[in-house]
């Protein structure tokens, strides 16, 4: 469930070709689970926000335009707790034992578990996040379903997500076969998430994006979507989701 930067190969800009994304290595393990990937390689996962840091931060101020001010959150798929404790988020969710226990040494209270059967009790949280993890979810339609079960109304759900139909997501997508990490991965158009999103009970979208093509050296988060590698929505519950 979690998911991060790193294909090789694939830029936006140079001269720093490695900067969108993680490290992944020369192969990938076909009888690696998506947790084994990331409890392997945990230590080379997290050194990449420290590595790129003016993208980490780029994505981090994304996801604040977007995060509500106050209520109480949850991060589903914390990973090491890089955006839940910057964004005062005390708990999360981590199905990577490992990944976990660094969340919790950067102060995050984690429940291990998947986002397509959250152990939480209907109306648990005024929000939620997911940051780079809708792309890993074994079933997308029943985890926002979920989201939307725990969140009480009109709830928030913010998902930061690399838009498969921007120059990045495209990269990602055609290089994915070479990652230890994104092999498996399934990414999704703006669209598409929209959809699913309504198909759970959510409207009211607004949309940032970062990463766009051609930035040199600033980082800048936008409003809207169509350019950015690096897109935010914020959805509201208004609704309950149509079942499976």
């Amino acid at each position: 469930m979690t998911c991060r930067r790193t294909i090789t190969g694939c830029s936006l800009r140079s001269p720093s070709p490695d900067e969108f994304m993680l490290p992944v290595g020369q192969s990938a393990d076909n009888a690696m689970t998506k947790t084994n990937s990331f409890d392997s390689h945990v230590t080379e996962y997290d050194a990449w926000f420290d590595k790129y840091r003016g993208v980490y931060l780029a994505e981090l101020a994304a996801m604040r335009s977007s995060v509500p001010a106050s209520g109480c959150g949850i991060e589903i798929g914390a990973g090491t707790g890089r955006f839940a404790a910057p964004l005062g988020i005390r708990t999360g969710l981590e199905p990577s034992p490992l990944m976990a226990r660094l969340a919790r040494q950067r102060g995050i209270e984690v429940v291990e578990g998947q986002a397509e059967d959250l152990p939480f009790a209907d109306g648990s949280f005024d929000f939620a996040i997911m940051v780079t993890v809708v792309c890993f979810l074994d079933d997308i339609a029943q985890a926002f379903r979920e989201v939307s079960r725990i969140l009480r109304l009109p709830g928030t759900l913010v998902i930061g997500f690399i838009d498969r139909e921007s120059e990045l997501g495209r990269c990602y997508n055609g290089e994915k076969g070479h990652s230890r990490f994104y092999r498996e991965a399934t990414f999704y158009s703006v669209s598409e998430l929209e959809e699913l999103l309504e198909n759970a009970g959510f409207s009211n979208f607004t949309f940032h994006q970062t990463l766009l093509p051609g930035e040199p050296t600033d980082l800048s988060v936008r409003e809207g979507h169509g350019s950015g590698g690096f897109v935010v929505v914020q959805a509201h519950k208004t609704q309950e989701g149509k079942q499976a």
